[in-house]
């Protein structure tokens, strides 16, 4: 990962005791730590065992950690190895029959440092997300809802002009994409994530 200033900032104020910092830290990594378990078909008492244990081991390790900014890597290390050790304890790993290459899943390493990047990326969207006016909020909010209603709905719930839906949507996008959450962790591509701005 890049050497994004907002993972920096907040490993050198968890390691100052800013409890709001350790707070987001948890908040912004707690979905990388359970994907990664999920990938180890670990239980739900494992996986909250191996959650406490992650964390742990980072109030005892952070001020060692020599790059701040590879926290998401040490995280992800980390929560491999608690998965392996608990599917030792468990007995269920065990030699299996290696499957043909082209059958073989890729390369670990390759799906943790994907993990690290979607995590990174979710917690920039959720941070620039925050950030925006909160008419931009509520709008976006209701068009990305699983059961998005449609336009009259909205106007009727926001309180305004059905015309306006799309123009203020493309507006909200727009600044969305400007933000500097995400133009730390994309920078080559100018902080402009993929989003859909697909009319209904």
């Amino acid at each position: 990962m890049r050497d994004d200033p907002t993972v920096v900032s907040l490993v050198a104020r968890a390691t100052n005791g800013d409890q709001a910092a350790w707070d987001e830290i948890v908040e912004r990594y707690a979905p990388l730590v359970w994907a990664i378990c999920i990938r180890h078909q670990l239980d739900r008492q494992s996986i909250d065992d191996i959650g406490q244990s992650v964390w742990l081991l980072l109030v005892e390790n952070i001020s060692r950690l020599r790059e701040p900014a590879a926290l998401p890597g040490w995280l992800a290390t980390t929560t491999r190895r608690e998965c392996l050790r608990a599917v030792r304890a468990s007995g269920r790993l065990r030699m299996e029959v290696p499957t043909p290459f082209e059958e073989q899943p890729p390369d670990d390493s390759v799906a943790l440092e994907q993990e690290i990047v979607e995590a990174e990326l979710h917690a920039a969207l959720r941070a620039a997300f925050a950030e925006l006016p909160a008419g931009c909020r509520e709008l976006l909010s209701m068009l990305i809802s699983d059961s998005a209603p449609g336009y009259a709905s909205i106007s009727a719930t926001l309180g305004v002009p059905i015309g306006s839906i799309g123009p203020t949507r493309a507006r909200c996008l727009a600044r969305l994409r400007r933000s500097r959450y995400l133009a730390a962790v994309l920078p080559d591509r100018g902080g402009s994530p993929q989003v859909s701005e697909a009319g209904r």
